[in-house]
């Protein structure tokens, strides 16, 4: 999350050119790893969380916390930095700079490209648009380098597009609002939010080990990749949670299941 007083407010596009570079040499090496809130992404945390050997539960434990949302109450989670004076990133020290650099989250991928998603509305259909916008902090000199990249080039380069492939249907979630007047999710919903999208070791726990699927009419193929792949059992998160917070019909309850509720009333 960065301070808008350093976000260039005009809208950049994948050709927009620009010059940059970072590198160990440069004066200002790893000042932007402190003092800034790092919101991680499901895809974040499975990367950093298996580069460090460690389950989900133990790295959202140890490196994380969260805040809730003020306009969705979705639970949110934050890299915990250090307790010192700069706020430095745990992983980050000087001269040696970033320890997990080939895990290291999007939003340090982008850095000095900010992102973001618009929801509008487009021929009578919700859609999300992405843009880019320039960081300028002022204490960054990578823009004083000669190296040429497009938005795009840059994207590539620091694999960022993977990353957003990989949580673009989470961030659709993130559009999400609470409506004026009406509750906000509940510590229930709200603790599913944070497993479906944080914890996945819990969330398959939650998943084998209960009676999710004898509830819902999950085929047996499926399945399978839900045990063997953690990219799909992620991408299955973001279907219940889509389910839980009714924003579609994302999973099907078994028919046995819907006549015994029927029979119940």
């Amino acid at each position: 999350m960065f301070n808008m007083e350093v976000v260039e407010p005009v809208r950049l596009d994948l050709n927009t050119g620009f010059k940059f570079r970072c590198h160990k040499d440069i004066k200002c090496f790893t000042r932007c790893c402190s003092n800034i809130d790092i919101m991680l992404t499901p895809y974040d945390v499975l990367r950093l969380k298996n580069r460090l050997k460690m389950s989900s539960e133990e790295f959202l434990e140890k490196y994380t916390f969260s805040k809730i949302d003020e306009k969705s109450s979705h639970p949110y989670v934050y890299l915990k930095m250090n307790k010192d004076e700069k706020r430095s990133c745990p992983f980050v020290s000087f001269p040696e700079g970033c320890a997990i650099y080939t895990d290291r989250p999007v939003s340090c991928r982008y850095y000095p490209i900010g992102q973001a998603t618009l929801k509008k509305q487009k021929d009578n259909e919700i859609v999300h648009e992405e843009f880019y916008f320039f960081v300028r902090e002022p204490h960054c000199l990578g823009y004083e380098e000669d190296t040429e990249w497009t938005v795009e080039s840059w994207r590539a380069e620091q694999e960022a597009s993977l990353y957003d492939e990989m949580n673009r249907e989470w961030k659709s979630i993130l559009m999400r609002r609470d409506i004026p007047g009406k509750a906000q999710l509940d510590p229930q919903k709200q603790t599913q939010f944070y497993m479906a999208s944080y914890d996945l070791d819990k969330f398959r726990r939650f998943v084998f080990d209960s009676k999710f699927l004898d509830v819902f009419n999950i085929d047996e193929e499926e399945i399978k990749k839900l045990k063997d792949n953690e990219i799909s059992l992620m991408n299955f998160g973001f279907r219940y949670l889509k389910y839980v917070l009714m924003m579609e019909e994302s999973l099907k309850v078994k028919p046995e299941v819907l006549e015994a509720k029927k029979a119940k009333k």
